[in-house]
Order: C-alpha cells, then structure tokens, then sequence
C-alpha cells in the first residue's frame, strides 16, 4: 500500500507575447502558461503524476490557488484505492460541495479538478508502464462506462448507450492498435496562422506547412475584415486550390456578425469557422451554422462541460467538436465527450497547441480511434510547433501526423530544469540566445 504525500504547484509562464506567438483576435499578447501540479507518493517505485492547467499569464494567479484548494482531498490517500476506482476519483473532487457551488462544474475550479484527475491518470498510466490511450484502450467497456459521469448528459446518451458503443468496437481494437503504431494519427497545423505575423512570414509558413505534409492549416482571422480578406488570400495563393483552410474567430463576434463576416470570406473555399461566438452560446451556434452553410462550425476549446457539448450537438450547433485536455473535468469528462460525439456522428478535431495540449489530447483521440468511433477519416489534432522541448516525452509530428506515443504516462510531465526556469517570478526571464 502507498500513500500521497503531497500536491506541489508552480506558476510556469513562457513569454510567447514577445514574439506574438498564439495571437488572436481576441487574445494580443499570450503568454503560454501552466498551472502546473504533481502529486507525489511514498510508494518506492518513485513515480509521480504530473499535470497542468492551460492559461495564457495572469489567470495562473487563480488556478495555482484552485489547485491549491484540492491538496486536502489528496494528501494521505490510499493511492492503489484512488487509482484503483477513477469513477471515485472523479466523485471525490467534482461533487465537493463548497468546492462545486463555484461552478457548478465550470470555470476555474473545475478545471482545476480536471487537472488533478489528469495527474492521477499519468500516475496510473506510468505504474502500468504503458502510454495513457494504451492504459485506456485496454479497460473493458464496463470499466469505461464506469468512469463517466451521465448525469445531466443521459438524455442524449445512457450507460446501456454507451456500453454498446464500447462494446461494438472492442473486436477491432487489435488491429487498429497495430495501425495506429505504424501510421500516427493525422494533425493539422495553425502555426502559420496566428494573427501578429507579418504577411511575408504567413505566406512562408503556409508553404512549408504544404512541404511539411499538413492535411490543413488554420488562420486566426475577426480584427479586421480587410486584413483578413488579404490575409486568405495570400494563404490560398500559397498552398493552391482545394487545400483545406480552417479559420478561428476565438470568440469574437456576434450571431448576425459571426453570419455576414464568414460569408464574406466564404469565397476562400473554408474547411470550417472556429469559435464564431460565445462557447456558451448554443442557440446562437446553431443559427450561425444555418447561417453560413456549408462551412462547418467548429468549437470546443472553451466549452466547460458535457452538458455544454450535449447542448450544442442536440441544437445543430456544432459540426466539429474540439475537445480540451485541460478545460473540462480531466479525462473522465473527455471520455463523455466522446461518446457524445459519437452518439451524434461528429468528428472530433481537438484543440492543441498552448503549453503541453498536444501531449496531451494526443493520447484521447488515439483512445477514441482504438475503443469507440474506430475511425481517422474526417479527424485530426491541431499541432502548434513550440514549447514541445520542455516535456519529458514531447508529441512528435512528421510528414502530418502524430507520431503514436509509447513512452509510459500522459505525456504531461515537464523537465525539472524548465519548471525552475520559467516559474514565474515577478517577470520574464531572459531568454539565451541558441
């Protein structure tokens, strides 16, 4: 028997906002950040769980604190008990009370719970010796069905539902395991779209992304309707016609807005419209979706919930889900995710990029392809090629796609060296030169 011995935080912030790294039009300076914990046993093999919550700078002032709030939740817990029943796990810290009453089952403290959970993944995953989508693909249906959390999501998919869907893609999870082995998992990429380049460094990027192999690339567009009419331009003048162009207006228009601007730019033959409007705003997604038939609406990074996620399959409101590995509750609540995708026949295409997404959420699509939806086609991760050296076991992606984990855990665990480095302090530190 082991015990948790201790729940360490640290506010990890890279400075992104000097080279305009993950600007939008919404979000001018980032600067990629973790709320980031690991939670430590007694047990001798000296393993530990290591997680994070995404943000982009000073919201790390509130999630490490949120973080924080869960150590007395942790911290002597029989560890073969806790990982042992992650269905428990998820009961424990999601149905807090006085913790809950914050959400309920939203925002910060929810997502720091979603963190903890994840730590305690990776710390399974890692006793397992086995990649995270591996540990995953290998439980039963009834042990995955036991994870989920249905209530408020059963009237869009039950346990007997979900079962069946686990069920009916077990006898194939051999062969697309060894597929998914030899071929990765298709990514897509938004490295040359991000709203602070200049036009001459889009253009370059949009044609190595051609030469680096992408099935798609993606433009932060909704500052200016000028700018972005030249901005696609140039971009599909660069990878040519028919060459898939997604775009991402992170949030910021309106319904009637969100409508008139994308038809303006529907000219540019787009893949689909990102976050168009509020994430909470489901009536409002599925008349933006009318609204600018065909192109597709895609949205997910800041849903906060599966009930969120129900909502906006069950109103028309979402022809791509984006799932988040460090936005909803852990692990678990993704798995719910993904049976309500596929329940409702939607693609999942997650968000990546930030800090650490793409170690992350690599591991549930791949859990998806092996042990539900049994299928790549339509599907892919976003890769965002930076900060990836400063985790243990970095997401690889060459000739556009993901090459499949197989080193042991979540692939969240950062390098001791880079969380002292970037821990924030008051200010950046400076950077040395290459």
């Amino acid at each position: 028997m082991s015990t948790i011995v201790s729940v360490d935080t640290r506010d990890i912030r890279f400075p992104t906002s000097l080279e305009l790294d993950g600007s939008d039009a919404m979000n001018p300076d980032p600067d990629y950040s973790a709320a980031y914990l690991v939670i430590r046993t007694d047990a001798a093999d000296g393993l530990a769980g290591h997680a994070f919550v995404f943000t982009i700078g000073r919201g790390n002032d509130v999630e490490v604190a949120a973080l924080d709030a869960l150590r007395a939740h942790l911290v002597g817990r029989d560890v073969e008990e806790l990982l042992g029943d992650m269905g428990a796990a998820w009961r424990l810290l999601a149905h807090d009370s006085q913790l809950r009453w914050l959400g309920p089952e939203k925002g910060v403290m929810h997502m720091a719970i979603g963190a903890a959970l994840n730590a305690l993944w990776d710390l399974r995953a890692k006793r397992a010796g086995l990649p995270l989508w591996q540990l995953l693909a290998g439980l039963s249906p009834e042990e995955l069905v036991s994870l989920v959390d249905f209530r408020y999501i059963s009237d869009a998919v039950t346990p007997a539902e979900a079962l069946e869907l686990f069920r009916a893609a077990e006898p194939g999870r051999a062969e697309r395991t060894a597929k998914l082995l030899e071929l990765g998992y298709p990514a897509y990429t938004t490295t040359p779209g991000w709203l602070g380049y200049s036009d001459e460094k889009l253009e370059r990027l949009c044609r190595e992304a051609v030469a680096d192999g992408y099935p798609q690339i993606k433009l932060k567009v909704g500052a200016s309707l000028d700018d972005d009419v030249r901005r696609l331009g140039i971009a599909r003048a660069a990878v040519g016609a028919g060459f898939p162009i997604a775009i991402d207006a992170n949030q910021r228009w309106g319904v009637d807005e969100a409508i008139e601007w994308v038809r303006a730019l529907a000219d540019f033959d787009l893949a689909w419209i990102e976050e168009p409007t509020s994430p909470d705003d489901i009536l409002g997604h599925a008349a933006i979706a009318r609204g600018v038939a065909p192109v597709r609406v895609a949205t997910g990074e800041h849903v906060q919930n599966r009930i969120v996620f129900k909502q906006l399959l069950q109103a028309g409101g979402m022809a791509v889900m984006q799932i988040d590995a460090a936005r909803v509750g852990g692990v678990n609540e993704n798995l719910a995710n993904l049976l309500l995708a596929a329940k409702y026949g939607v693609p999942v295409c997650p968000h990546a990029g930030g800090v650490g997404l793409c170690e992350a959420v690599q591991h549930l699509s791949m859990f998806d392809y092996v042990a539900l939806s049994g299928t790549m086609d339509g599907r892919m991760i976003e890769f965002v090629d930076h900060l990836h050296e400063h985790f243990v076991t970095p997401a690889v992606v060459e000739r556009g796609r993901y090459l499949t984990p197989t080193a042991p855990g979540a692939g969240t665990e950062m390098h001791e060296a880079s969380i002292e480095r970037y821990t924030w302090r008051g200010a950046h530190v400076a950077e040395v030169p290459a």
